[in-house]
């Protein structure tokens, strides 16, 4: 009997299709994944896409949040010591301005406040991963140096960064400030921390009277103040890194959680239909070699 080639091709084209099946569902059950390129499935692949992007900006913020959270910790950690050396000066200054010390202990008292200017001067030039955190943009500079004092005259600081203001931008767009620029925080004008330390060390040094020194405490809890203030807005953009850094973690994981589903296979369902594409094409297999013999009584022998 002549076999129809037709049906004989349809045949082969049933068994090509079935070894193409389950050489995907081979490699879908090896690799867990349901969705291996483009063709495999056009839409889910696409979505893929979309939420591959969402997680690799939500873990670029996330780095770059952890960068700008240590460096504004480092910023509030320090003008908190500014606060304290401040605060102290003035107790001292207040102390000191009753009238009733005489010229030594006066002089006692200048030499605990220059030292005091000092540390301050120290604490205004700190750096983080090697870049002056009070210089605005030019963290590669010293933002303050001192001129030599004398006896008299103590010495005078200058501001050698600029005014930058600098950002983190979340990958919502959200910009968040992490820096102060020196000149605001220790030399703004009116409410210099400066001018004020060393407007109270000479009163002390130079015998100044009560009413002199009690003004020019004033103006050092006035310089206290500009610190505070600008200390308030590196904690709030503190604040601000740590929640939006949160959200994008937690973001993260939801879209890995939904790629994941997205294009995960299931092992079962892809072993169940794996056997049954194999049988079938053992079963075509079968077939096929049975009819290359061309003829019927090759059946019946």
């Amino acid at each position: 009997m002549r076999v129809d080639p037709f049906y004989v091709q349809g045949l082969v084209g049933a068994l090509s299709d079935a070894q193409a099946s389950e050489a995907q569902l081979s490699g879908q059950l090896s690799s867990g994944l349901r969705v291996t390129s483009l063709s495999t499935d056009p839409v889910a692949a696409g979505q893929a896409t979309v939420l591959g992007s969402a997680i690799a900006a939500d873990d670029s913020y996330v780095s770059a949040a952890a960068t700008a959270q240590s460096k504004l910790q480092v910023t509030d950690s320090t003008l908190g010591e500014v606060v304290s050396s401040l605060t102290h000066a003035i107790s001292l200054a207040i102390s000191g301005g009753d009238g009733t010390l005489n010229t030594a202990q006066k002089t006692s008292i200048g030499i605990q406040l220059t030292q005091l200017q000092t540390q301050v001067l120290s604490l205004a030039n700190t750096s983080y991963l090697g870049q002056y955190i009070f210089s605005g943009s030019q963290g590669s500079i010293r933002p303050f140096t001192a001129t030599a004092g004398t006896a008299t005259a103590p010495a005078t600081i200058s501001y050698n960064g600029d005014t930058a203001v600098q950002y983190t931008t979340t990958e919502n767009g959200q910009h968040i400030q992490t820096n102060v620029a020196g000149s605001s925080v220790f030399d703004a004008p009116g409410s210099s921390v400066f001018v004020a330390l060393n407007q109270i060390v000479t009163d002390f040094t130079s015998g100044a009277d009560a009413t002199t020194i009690g003004a020019d405490s004033s103006a050092l809890t006035t310089a206290l103040n500009t610190v505070s203030n600008q200390r308030g807005l590196i904690d709030t953009s503190l604040a601000q890194v740590q929640s939006t850094s949160t959200y994008a973690q937690t973001d993260a994981t939801q879209q890995s959680a939904a790629l994941s589903s997205l294009v995960a296979v299931n092992p079962a369902e892809v072993a169940t239909r794996l056997s049954s594409t194999e049988t079938q094409a053992q079963a075509l297999e079968s077939v096929i070699a049975g009819l290359e013999k061309g003829s019927l009584f090759d059946y019946i022998k």
